[in-house]
């Protein structure tokens, strides 16, 4: 991965080198840099006929988990006692690294023994993009480790003529195995890698040995091997150049990496074959080879039906061009909200034509937010959503564009809002074990229901006294947003006098608050998933605080459950307390006076985990070692703890953080590391994965990025044995040798890239070029016809208020993606020529059985 130049760096505030490739490329007086930015989003689904034990208890405890290569990034929560999980999770990561499949795995837990795997879903990288936006099942294939494979050879050929001491000309094969790079881990380590060397034909098998290289996945091997590739003439009845080109022709060279196991058995990392013909009409040949499954590791026998997973995966990669090219495009989205109608801008119309809206909602609230257009435009497009609103009692239920640009805008602006809210009270639920389980059908012998109620109750009433007086450090975005939804929902129904406050309440308490209750993880307020009986605690009080949100803004002494025991829990909270706390909460959070956050004076929580990091004393036998530890982020300072909960055992101030950067794997043949350069000695530490890895440095960057004193330059690797070993430099204290990759912002606005999301952007209107060309055509028809004439697959599919202002607007952004286009074409070019087949970047898919 190139290293941004200085220059470049210290002008971006926005993704660190964790987060991007670095493209250069050359114009005629200067070198603008092409950022590619892969992404991942998407939803694991289900599962369904996933093959049964054989005893009696045929059931199984299954989660899955989503692989880079055969690197884990993602798991999900178990589900217990199914042959049919239902998983419903989504998740959004970026890429920080290429690979060759992206992998699916369903799990069956084992407390006692090493998890089992049942099946995995593995797709190649280039294959993703049919897949996009659509959710299919996919047949879970066996698990087999001859097929589990990664990385890649580096590998060069030579044939030599050698005269023989009897005067005959002799061939003789060289092949130099030069390197590996990307072998995967082994229990988690760095492996022990060694390769052998053979030249099989239809009667020999030569093999030859590397040394075992120590704790790398990127192991440096060099080593050069020796074979006699055709037989002297005096050796056969045919001529000379006829055997050598039966030789030649029958001949492959086999290279198969292996694991040393020591004292257990060696694993098997992957292979390549290379016919010796390659040579045919050269002396040498030097390639890149993907490693490949061994002979038959994807073809198995006849076995079980193994089940099936439906996934919805959406995978991009953008090329980020240099900020001065998406001026037009941006400044036409930010008009958006000043257009009329709304539905005639081009921030509309990218939602009308995206085959999902979400696709068009992730990168416009961002941009949107970035230059606080987000509040105009979302209350511009759900005023569209009132007018075909006829029951007051389903305003902003549907999930149209308004709803969905307020659902990402409260997850983008109102983290730190739910963590100073819920998050004391959901640590207190994770941690006990009482039982809430008040549904006859699923108690659990011993149980007591009245007891259960209590302990439920008790919950659910902490909850909702924390939610209703929070609204002090509810963010201004949200209550600026929440007053104009209120202002046209009164407009729109004048003789409702609670539908003021059901437009705030449908997505404060039913979008935002209860949801995070259900599922603590995915808004960063838990940093596991919580076990199958919290998780049914979690969603009564959520089914609960939902009810009272919505039941309390409408006044009505009726819930809207259809389980009976849940009719019953609920009238203990039939109170007019309840309803008075409600209003005055949707009151206070739609009001029109700013509102400044009461934790800013509190350090803002950013980010915990658990990682491990390299000890920063001697321990008895005088190593240094790596210690699992707990580390949690605010925006003051980086702790790290022997525990969750437990007092931290060093701190580092925020204000102290000079760089955050990746440190390289040779420092302690460990991958995903990272290094906190501050005022004392470094803090080396390992992530558990490359996308949690640059998560670290992302946020670590962005915290510090202000500091003064930033470091301009850092050493890539660490100061060991009385040296730097990247740069030689006996002295601890000698200034880096490498330009550090984040400095000094220009500005300090929402951490958003918006020359990233303006590129999304762009791509996703390339994409629904045609659909863009019908809405145009749309727009002519009506003009001509005075009406829309209702035929499928025609304009009746869009919202065209004004076909004339509409037109315009496409004809801009066509002449815009048209002059976009030009330097895409022209970078794509470049790239495909530079890329040559066979290099790192493009190694060679190699000969598979």
């Amino acid at each position: 991965m190139a290293a941004a130049a200085p220059a470049a760096a210290a002008a971006s505030s926005e993704a660190p080198e964790a987060t991007a490739t670095a493209e250069t490329e050359a114009g005629d007086e200067d070198s603008r840099e092409v950022r590619v930015l892969q992404s991942l989003r998407g939803k694991i689904c289900e599962a369904k006929n996933l093959l049964p034990y054989l005893g009696p208890n045929k059931m199984r405890d299954c989660f899955c988990t989503i692989n880079l290569d055969q690197e884990e990034v993602y798991r999900t929560q178990v589900v217990e006692k199914s042959l049919s999980p239902f998983f419903s999770e989504e998740f959004y990561f970026e890429i920080p690294r290429t690979f060759q499949y992206l992998s699916f795995y369903v799990y069956d837990k084992n407390v006692l023994q090493r998890d089992l795997r049942i099946g995995k879903v593995a797709i190649k990288k280039e294959d993703l993009c049919n897949h996009s936006g659509k959710e299919t099942w996919f047949s879970l294939q066996p698990v087999d480790s001859n097929s589990e494979v990664q990385g890649k050879v580096h590998l060069e050929l030579k044939l030599n003529e050698l005269i023989t001491e009897n005067g005959t000309v002799c061939q003789q094969l060289v092949v130099h195995i030069i390197a590996c790079h990307g072998l995967p881990l082994i229990n988690g380590q760095s492996c022990d890698p060694y390769a052998t060397v053979s030249v099989v034909g239809p009667s020999r098998n030569d093999q030859k040995k590397t040394k075992v290289k120590k704790k790398t996945s990127n192991p440096q091997f060099n080593e050069i091997f020796y074979f006699e590739v055709t037989r002297s003439s005096s050796y056969t009845r045919k001529s000379q150049f006829q055997v050598e080109e039966e030789d030649i022709e029958k001949l492959e060279i086999r290279i198969d990496l292996w694991n040393n196991g020591n004292l257990v058995q060696d694993i098997f990392l992957g292979e390549i074959k290379v016919p010796v013909n390659v040579l045919r009409n050269d002396s040498s040949h030097q390639a890149w080879y993907l490693l490949q499954p061994r002979d038959n590791g994807n073809k198995s026998s006849k076995t079980d039906d193994l089940g099936s997973l439906r996934l919805n995966i959406c995978y991009t990669e953008d090329y980020v061009l240099p900020s001065e090219y998406y001026g037009p495009l941006k400044t036409l989205l930010l008009k958006s909200p000043d257009v009329q109608p709304i539905s005639a801008s081009a921030a509309y119309i990218l939602g009308e034509i995206c085959r999902d809206k979400n696709d068009a909602v992730l990168p416009l609230v961002r941009l949107l937010l970035h230059h606080d257009k987000l509040v105009p435009f979302a209350t511009a497009v759900a005023e569209l959503d009132l007018k075909d609103t006829q029951d007051a009692n389903t305003i902003f239920r549907g999930n149209s564009l308004a709803t969905r640009c307020l659902d990402e805008m409260m997850k983008i602006v109102g983290g730190h809002y739910l963590k100073v809210t819920l998050k004391p009270i959901l640590d207190e639920i994770c941690e006990s074990s009482k039982s809430c389980e008040i549904d006859p059908i699923k108690l659990k012998e011993g149980d007591n229901v009245e007891n259960n109620k209590e302990n439920l109750r008790y919950y659910v009433d902490k909850l909702f006294s924390t939610i209703v007086k929070s609204s002090m450090s509810c963010p201004t975005v949200m209550c600026d947003t929440f007053y104009s939804l209120r202002q046209m929902a009164t407009q729109r129904f004048p003789n409702d006098p609670h539908v003021q406050y059901s437009a705030v309440s449908s997505f404060v308490f039913l979008r935002f608050f209860a949801v995070a209750v259900v599922s603590p993880h995915t808004f960063h307020l838990r940093p596991h998933h919580p076990d199958p009986q919290t998780i049914r605690t979690l969603t009564l009080i959520s089914k609960t605080i939902q009810t009272l949100g919505s039941w309390g803004s409408l006044s009505k002494s009726k819930s809207s459950f259809k389980e009976t025991f849940m009719c019953e829990f609920f009238k203990m909270f039939q109170e007019e307390g309840y309803i008075i706390a409600v209003k005055k909460f949707l009151d206070e959070i739609s009001s029109t006076e700013t509102k400044e956050s009461s934790g800013t004076s509190e350090p803002v929580h950013l980010k915990e985990g658990e990682m491990y990091k390299r000890a920063q004393g001697r321990t008895r036998i005088g190593k240094k070692n790596f210690k699992k530890r707990w580390f949690c982020l605010t925006s003051r300072e980086l702790t790290y703890h022997k525990q969750p909960g437990k007092d931290a055992i060093y701190t580092i101030p925020v204000k102290n953080i000079l760089a955050v950067e990746k440190l390289e794997e040779s420092s302690f043949n460990k991958k995903n590391m990272f290094q906190v350069i501050h005022m004392e000695k470094p803090l080396y530490v390992q992530a558990n994965n490359c996308v949690e890895a640059n998560e670290w440095i992302d946020v670590l960057c962005r915290v510090s990025r202000c500091n003064q004193n930033r470091l301009s330059l850092y050493h890539p690797s660490a100061y060991l044995n009385g040296n730097w070993l990247c740069c030689l430099e006996t002295s601890e204290s000698a200034l880096g040798c490498k330009p550090c990759t984040a400095g000094v912002p220009a500005d300090i606005q929402i951490d958003i890239d918006e020359d990233r999301e303006t590129e999304r952007i762009y791509s996703l209107f390339t994409l629904s070029l045609l659909k863009l060309q019908k809405m145009e055509e749309a727009c002519g028809t009506i003009a001509v016809y005075q009406g829309p004439q209702k035929e499928p697959d025609d304009y009746s599919n869009f919202v065209i208020e004004d076909s004339v202002t509409t037109f315009k607007t496409i004809q801009q952004i066509k002449s815009i993606i048209e002059k976009l286009d030009e330097p895409h074409e022209k970078y794509r070019k470049k790239r495909s020529s530079s890329a040559k087949y066979g290099s790192e970047e493009n190694p060679i898919v190699g000969k598979t059985s």
